[in-house]
């Protein structure tokens, strides 16, 4: 049997792939009948997913009922047979052939009762083989003839230990807290010898608790008040949080689960915790599985294929729609969630916007507009709502009842800046023009009444906070707020700064202030302010602080904290400490920041406040695999794929075919590319580099239709080459990096790609003035792919030829 459709219906049809695997077996079933069946065995996407991948693959199972095969082919023959079905054969038994209403399953093997049940085990107490009815107390079998029981109540050893550490506790409340924790007698059996044999887990030793009921045990006593309970501590991370996930014999929280489970992920190179994983086995996190093209759903709203954002019973929402009202829909007459027709005005459901029928008037079968169930109506013979002019402004182009986009954002200005007028701040009023103004009316709307917004404008406007930087520092932080404050820099009503110097600057006096340590404070301050800042000022010579450069200080900043407090819970000090010590540290698994605390323990001991030493890590080559082939594959795909976005093809080949980073793509503007008559050329570094067909198209194409994202404040035109989301910024390179991860491109494996066949071709000198890489960084690169002058100049004298 083939499978019917497209090889990649199972991941983009699933449940349509099944029904049509099961309707070509099984004709005594309704194809309607046999869809339900299985929506309700399938489950969700991925269970669906598996589903239809192993009857693609194995579709002999629909007929013979063997396995191996996962649990839901199982259930779903079973509920094939109880909805009627005759061909379909209903699980068979792998060890006896007999078959099932039920099954058991060890692995994807199926089995009956009696031949799935566990094999008979010598008894610890009599010796005779039979089937394990309990276990003792060591985890040896017992017999149904031989439990392991020593006659006392468990709730009353519980209560007894517990009376020995709280003497005034209550007998019922301890009492009540066991058989919360602990329903059936044997579980209670043994949580009490495990508390038995040791006590101390009522006392803080709670991770290496056998048992997860010991742990709801002590939080039931702990919020009950009994004195001497004590709430374990995860052992890893020492937070006094929920731990119940075993790893390496203890019990640790979530968060330490995670961070074990970090791999790379296949498709971004991020280190996270997996989501999920591909056909090969290769971890995938959970960014690029809910951003996978296969995982897109369309919006019951909108009709875009995009991310889910809500499931609805009616089916899935994207970010971008808000959940439907519920009305009572002007066709069907069901109160459902509803939409507003554009020719109506109307609400009707969903339901009925899919409905196609015989028009009432007409007889034409075509899409239900208007009308009743049995009285339907299509567009052309439905009466058209009479307004269909804005009563505000009667713009004639308004397609639908009620007040325009502009007047909506007019009269939405009026009620947070009040009506225009003089005393109106100047900048406030080029904000108003602005937004008045904007080609996305709905957009700035929707902007204008976020709770992050609108009170700080209507502040603004009615001089209860004044139009200044100052004044904005004081609210809290946060990122709508810093939008709104570069779209205030964007129209003029605030002038430019260096953000990210002045977030840097308020984050190390935070930190600084809440040091608790004098000599701790001080050493944090000659480092922080007088080493790291002090460097970083000289290094920009005036020029903004980049986020990079704000992450790396910040990132420095925490490990030299993270270093000195692990030295004062040792009660040692940077003068104290010796090599032994910082070894000790360094295989401390409570230890954070240990790689990047080597630069503040190089700084402490180049001004003598230490004697111990971290060398630095030297690059000694890319530590990621260098794949040439995949990198001219996608090269070869940007350069003649017309439907992706040409600034990210034009991002993708500057990467591929001129390595360079994010950090440095995201920086080009208008005035780095010389757009001529018949040639192109780009600065990347002092020497213009110029581009070949179609790359120079590419570039024409994106220098002549950039558009700055940002609606409110955006500079026109941007001088960005690939501009941002915030008014006069450039795109920020983890957006750019996301991009480039959707078209398959992992930005330091690519780049590090180039520059190696780069070095091989090109001397170092020439490739550091055309690149704009340091040149120590093209020597070292030239160095470790074995290029040199000699290879260049056979090369160029080839080319003259």
């Amino acid at each position: 049997m083939t499978i019917p459709g497209h090889p990649d219906r199972a991941v983009t049809d699933p449940i349509g792939l099944i029904v049509d695997l099961v309707v070509a077996v099984e004709r005594q079933l309704e194809p309607g009948r046999i869809r339900a069946v299985v929506a309700g065995v399938a489950g969700g996407r991925s269970k669906s997913r598996r589903l239809a991948a192993h009857l693609a693959e194995h579709p002999r199972v629909l007929t013979d009922g063997r396995s191996p095969a996962p649990r839901a082919v199982g259930d779903l023959l079973i509920a094939l047979r109880a909805a009627g079905a005759q061909t379909v054969s209903p699980p068979c038994c792998t060890a006896c052939g007999r078959p099932m209403r039920t099954l058991q399953r060890r692995g994807q093997d199926w089995y009956c009762w009696n031949c799935g049940r566990p094999q008979p085990q010598p008894c610890a107490a009599c010796g005779n083989t039979r089937q394990v009815a309990t276990r003792d107390r060591a985890g040896r079998p017992r017999c149904g003839k031989c439990p392991d029981t020593d006659g006392r109540d468990p709730v009353a050893v519980v209560g007894a230990l517990i009376a020995e550490l709280d003497p005034q506790a209550e007998r019922e409340t301890v009492s009540d807290a066991v058989r919360r924790s602990a329903p059936g007698p044997s579980y209670q059996r043994k949580l009490a010898w495990a508390l038995e044999s040791h006590p101390a887990l009522l006392t803080g030793d709670g991770h290496l608790a056998p048992h997860p009921a010991i742990l709801k045990l002590i939080d039931l006593l702990h919020e009950s008040g009994i004195a001497g309970i004590v709430r374990p501590s995860c052992p890893v991370c020492h937070r006094v949080v929920r731990i119940d996930k075993p790893l390496n014999g203890q019990r640790v929280c979530r968060m330490c689960i995670s961070h074990s489970r970090i791999e790379e992920c296949s498709g971004c190179g991020a280190r996270r915790e997996p989501a999920t994983r591909d056909e090969q086995g290769r971890p995938v996190c959970p960014n690029c599985l809910v951003s996978d093209p296969a995982n897109l759903e369309t919006c019951i709203n909108c009709g875009r294929r995009k991310v889910v954002d809500t499931r609805t019973p009616v089916g899935p929402l994207c970010q971008s729609c808000p959940a439907l009202p519920t009305a009572t829909c002007s066709i069907c007459g069901e109160k459902k969630p509803c939409g507003i027709s554009r020719t109506t005005g109307r609400p009707w459901c969903l339901d009925c916007q899919r409905r196609s029928a015989p028009c009432s008037a007409c007889g034409g079968v075509a899409a239900v507009v208007s009308g009743t169930l049995d009285q339907p109506l299509c567009l052309d013979c439905t009466v058209p709502e009479v307004w269909h002019t804005c009563p505000t402004c009667s713009d004639p182009d308004y397609p639908h009842p009620g007040q325009c986009a502009r007047c909506l954002i007019n009269r939405r200005l009026n009620e947070l800046l009040g009506p225009p007028s003089d005393a109106l701040h100047p900048g406030l009023e080029a904000l108003r023009n602005d937004i008045a103004t904007t080609e996305h009316p709905l957009t700035a709307k929707r902007w204008l009444n976020k709770p992050s917004v609108s009170p700080v404008l209507a502040d603004l406007a009615a001089g209860r906070r004044a139009l200044t930087h100052e004044a904005l520092d004081e609210l809290p932080d946060s990122p709508p707020l810093a939008h709104l404050r570069q779209v205030l820099v964007g129209v003029g009503a605030l002038p430019e700064r260096d953000e990210y110097m002045v977030r840097l600057e308020r984050f190390l006096t935070g930190l600084l202030a809440f040091q608790q340590d004098t000599e701790q404070r001080k050493v944090l301050h000659r480092y922080a302010i007088w080493h790291l800042l002090r460097r970083l000022r000289r290094r920009n010579n005036g020029s903004p602080v980049t986020p990079q450069q704000f992450s790396s200080a910040r990132q420095r900043t925490h490990a030299a904290v993270a270093f000195l407090n692990w030295l004062a819970t040792h009660d040692l000090t940077l003068e104290t400490c010796r090599q032994a010590d910082l070894d000790r540290w360094l295989t401390d698994d409570s230890a954070t920041y240990r790689h990047t605390a080597g630069h503040f323990i190089r700084w402490a001991r180049t001004n003598k406040l230490t004697t111990v030493h971290v060398p630095a890590v030297r690059w000694n080559g890319p530590t990621q695999p260098l794949d040439a082939e995949q990198r001219w594959d996608v090269a070869r795909r940007l350069l003649h794929d017309d439907t992706l976005k040409p600034e990210d093809r034009l991002a993708g080949l500057l990467l591929l075919l001129y390595a360079q980073g994010p950090s440095a793509i995201h920086r080009l503007t208008i005035e780095d590319i010389e757009v001529g008559a018949r040639e192109v050329h780009l600065h990347l570094g002092d020497a213009p580099v110029r581009l070949p067909e179609p790359v120079a198209a590419l570039a024409r194409a994106v220098a002549a239709n950039r558009k700055d994202h940002a609606t409110i404040g955006a500079l026109a035109p941007s001088p960005w080459l690939f501009p941002g989301g915030q008014p006069g910024r450039p795109i920020s390179t983890t957006q750019l990096t996301q991009r480039l991860n959707q078209l398959g491109i992992r930005p330091n494996q690519a780049r590090s790609t180039a520059l190696f066949q780069l070095a091989t071709e090109i001397p170092a000198a020439i490739l550091a003035r055309t690149l704009g890489i340091h040149t120590d960084v093209a020597v070292a690169w030239q160095r470790l792919s074995a290029g040199d002058w000699a290879t260049y100049a056979a090369e160029v004298s080839r080319r003259s030829r």
